[in-house]
């Protein structure tokens, strides 16, 4: 402070030092707020180029020295091998992304290929079926299975799955369900009833095909959700549905090129990735409960105003928070299943292998049984092969083939002893590896005429153990938690902590859901959240994607305007009541 002679000096030198204060106020009220995203999966890169657009200094810490999480990529020689998802679903969901980024799929270089058809479906009798975006094609696929007026039931439920995807998107992955009273707003009461919800999507699809086969081909899809069909809720016929009228994509060099183009566009706009950075504990200002950095496992500690953790979300409340009854509440909720996965380099192509193949189980719900209900591998599996070269042939040497065989399967009991076994003498997994493998080759032999066995060079295999290992998945389960009712909407883990401030989530296990479009989704609205709470301007549009409701006969089986305010506590109480009788148990 400078010396003070007399009573001019002295309201010099306050008026000097008042306005060092305020500018020093001003500067830390400029200075950007600090974001740690722990785990570079699709929500946290996402996330992470969000927040950085909209002004935060961003740091993303991953525990591996890769991007992507279970959305990178397996190398040997020349060949590729996509370690988790291997193709692209719901693009608007993609695409807007990359637009509120103020960019574009095509602008950052990524090419997406159409695979055409679908899916080849294999059954046990040496029968097929082809679905595909090709409407002429389909209907002579159903026809083929259901009479001539299969095709007309086909487009009736084609109908009801638009409004499953329509409503869904509008309704629930744009919006966040941050408590009960979330789903009492009238819009999405309103299309409640249209949403199925507590029918299983195997019962919704037996109201239209009168086939096995057929009821088979247009449920397998839940699987992708982690769930069986037969409990699976009839919303989820929206995944069959943006297959048969949008398409199944596959971004040319792999399915992390999407992920790899959100990275660059985040770094452009200044987020920081450190890799090889394994975090070991969210650091919690005791005093105010507030969520102040990290510490990663080599000591260092990372300060910031904010924590988003895209961790898998079990995992972290087990592991990376405080002790809490909620780590225990979420023990205990129902997982997703597993996957023994395969990655073969063949010597050649195998041409009776397309794109997409599905084979499915003679025994199809008992072979749901023992993934969900004794987590086990089946005792005959359906599974799914996917063959990359067949749209990409960068994905191996010319004249060879890259294939992955994913195989459903339980996921890791850790310690749980049931009918007096231990949980090891339940899951011997070397012998479910191998009882996989033979399945795989021997139902290829059986049902394509070909042993792809004497053409495999080199094989890596991911097993439940492996994906915990690797990516921190709890149990090993590689959708997170289940889908069922009371794991979805506000009964799902929240965006934001409870009483933990300034900590936040994003990834498969918090809402939206699971699936890289719908945890893309989540990001927007995890980043929206973290905005509001700071009271700053979002730079993107809310979203296009809009349904007009125009009347309560605008989709049947919606629930009338005035009925839906009317109903609406009484749903909710019903609800809580249901479902603190089933935590309970």
């Amino acid at each position: 402070m400078q010396p003070v002679r007399s009573a001019s000096d002295f309201l010099d030198v306050l008026s000097t030092n008042l306005l060092a204060v305020l500018d020093q106020k001003k500067a830390a009220m400029e200075k950007p707020k600090s974001v740690i995203v722990v785990g570079a999966g699709a929500g946290g890169i996402a996330s992470a180029a969000r927040l950085a657009k909209a002004g935060f200094r961003v740091t993303v810490v991953e525990k591996n020295d890769h991007t992507g999480g279970r959305c990178s990529l397996i190398h040997y020689d020349d060949y590729r091998f996509d370690q988790g998802p291997s193709l692209l679903l719901l693009p608007d969901l993609f695409q807007e992304v990359f637009h509120d980024l103020d960019t574009s799929i095509e602008a950052e270089g990524v090419e997406l290929l159409k695979c055409d058809p679908n899916y080849n479906i294999w059954f046990g009798d040496g029968e097929s079926i082809e679905l595909s975006t090709d409407v002429a094609r389909m209907k002579r696929e159903v026809e083929k299975w259901e009479g001539k007026d299969g095709f007309e039931r086909y487009l009736a439920w084609m109908k009801e799955a638009h409004v499953h995807y329509e409503a869904s998107v509008t309704y629930v992955l744009r919006r966040n369900f941050t408590s009960m009273f979330s789903m009492v707003r009238y819009d999405f009461l309103w299309y409640l009833g249209a949403l199925h919800p507590f029918e299983s999507i195997w019962n919704r699809a037996a109201r239209y095909f009168y086939t096995e086969r057929l009821r088979r081909a247009f449920t397998f899809g839940s699987m992708y959700m982690g769930m069986s069909p037969f409990e699976a809720p009839g919303t989820y016929s929206l995944l069959q549905y943006t297959e048969l009228a949008e398409g199944i994509w596959y971004p040319r060099g792999g399915f992390h090129k999407i992920l790899d183009a959100l990275v660059k566009v985040g770094q452009r706009f200044g987020v920081d990735y450190r890799f090889n950075s394994a975090v070991t504990e969210v650091i919690v200002d005791d005093r105010n409960k507030k969520a102040t950095g990290v510490r990663l496992q080599n000591g260092e500690t990372l300060q910031a105003d904010i924590v988003l953790m895209n961790a898998d979300l079990v995992y972290a409340y087990k592991n990376l928070l405080p002790p809490s009854s909620k780590a225990t509440a979420l023990d205990k909720k129902p997982s997703s299943c597993a996957s023994i996965s395969f990655y073969w380099a063949m010597d050649t192509i195998i041409p009776q292998l397309h794109t997409h193949n599905v084979f499915l189980a003679d025994d199809y719900q008992d072979s749901f049984d023992d993934i969900f209900k004794r987590q086990l591998i089946p005792k005959e599996p359906s599974f799914y092969v996917h063959v990359p070269t067949r749209v990409d042939d960068s994905a191996a040497p010319k004249g060879k083939d890259s294939v992955v065989v994913l195989v459903p399967c339980g996921h890791l009991l850790e310690g749980e002893a049931k009918a007096g076994l231990s949980a090891q003498s339940q899951q011997d997994w070397d012998a479910m590896v191998n009882k996989a493998r033979n399945a795989v080759v021997e139902t290829i032999k059986a049902r394509c005429g070909v042993d792809v066995s004497s053409h495999i060079v080199n094989e890596y295999i991911n097993t439940p153990a492996t994906w915990k290992e690797k990516f921190n998945l709890d149990k090993g389960a590689i959708l997170g938690l289940s889908h069922s009712f009371f794991n979805v909407l506000s009964f799902r883990p929240n965006t934001k902590h409870d009483s933990i401030s300034d900590l936040y989530f994003v990834g498969a296990s918090t809402h939206p859901g699971t699936g890289v479009p719908i945890v893309l989704a989540g990001s927007k609205i995890t980043s929206d959240q973290i905005l509001d709470d700071y009271r700053m301007i979002k730079p993107w549009s809310p979203g296009t994607h809009k349904r007009k409701i125009v009347s309560s006969l605008d989709v049947e089986g919606s629930i009338p305007w005035g009925l839906a305010q009317a109903l609406g506590c009484i749903v909710l109480l019903l609800l809580l009541t249901l479902y603190l009788l089933l935590s309970s148990r």
